[in-house]
């Protein structure tokens, strides 16, 4: 089930408002934020941050003459310690980067390591506290970001993979969120056992949401 919104603040606040009125108690967000992946987030991120995370593939064709290109202007510092199938290092945001955007294909660059997304140490399962989220729902702007909760949902049988998932600027698409400008909605799961069964359905036409497409229920 889907509850679409306006923008991302009526976004979170309805997903919170969900879990406050049909949820008996529900887990910290999870947050996961989209690379960096159009010119318009780019210049949005010049706005409220001075370096971003880059994750490069190993490809001398494509890959690495861009990167020749960032160490010949001067914008990125390799880690020390790198993965063998990747490259990471930390780009340095300017405006003269702007004409790179789109990046070529192997290249990614994200904030998500960078307050209030995360720090240097974070991990891509790492949870955060409500105050944290608000933060980050504060600097989105066309960034895309989801976040998830589980919860026990008020009369169903059993909590096991229920749960509400916020979208902001991107959609649920087949298990996990695609980047989706303008979109912002928020999707009730009941759980694989618990969806179908007659619990499942009452639950569903008795919680007062609209339907959309259903996703585990």
């Amino acid at each position: 089930m889907r509850e679409p919104f306006a923008d991302a603040p009526s976004a979170l606040a309805g997903a919170r408002a969900i879990m406050r009125e049909l949820a008996d108690w529900s887990t910290a967000p999870w947050p996961q934020l989209e690379p960096i992946r159009t010119a318009e987030q780019y210049a949005h991120a010049l706005r409220f941050f001075n370096t971003a995370r880059m994750v490069a593939d190993r490809d001398p064709v494509v890959v690495f003459p861009f990167l020749d290109e960032l160490e010949h202007r001067d914008a990125i510092a390799f880690h020390a310690e790198q993965p063998k199938s990747w490259l990471t290092a930390d780009l340095r945001l300017s405006p003269g980067l702007a004409d790179l955007w789109p990046l070529p294909e192997g290249v990614m660059v994200s904030v998500d390591t960078t307050p209030p997304f995360g720090t240097p140490d974070s991990e891509a399962e790492d949870d955060c506290t409500e105050e944290e989220l608000d933060r980050m729902v504060s600097v989105l702007g066309p960034l895309s970001l989801s976040a998830f909760w589980d919860c026990a949902w008020r009369g169903l049988p059993e909590p096991k993979d229920c749960g509400v998932l916020l979208c902001m600027n991107s959609a649920f698409e087949s298990q996990h969120s695609e980047p989706s400008q303008g979109e912002f909605g928020v999707w009730v799961s009941l759980g694989a056992r618990v969806a179908w069964t007659p619990a499942g359905q009452t639950w569903i036409r008795d919680c007062g949401l609209p339907l959309g497409e259903p996703q585990q229920g």
